[in-house]
């Protein structure tokens, strides 16, 4: 779910970090970045790393 927020949040321009993300989460930066560049890749999604 955390990824999903991210990617989202990249998506609307809305300036948040993975940081801001895994804390609001409860789960590590590493985490959501992991998550994110699967799910992204998973989804077909073309946003910057």
């Amino acid at each position: 779910a955390a990824a999903a927020l991210y990617i989202a949040c990249l998506v609307k321009n809305e300036k948040k970090t993975q940081k801001d993300i895994a804390e609001a989460a409860g789960v590590t930066e590493v985490t959501v970045r992991n998550r994110y560049k699967s799910l992204r890749r998973q989804l077909g999604i073309e946003l910057p790393d």
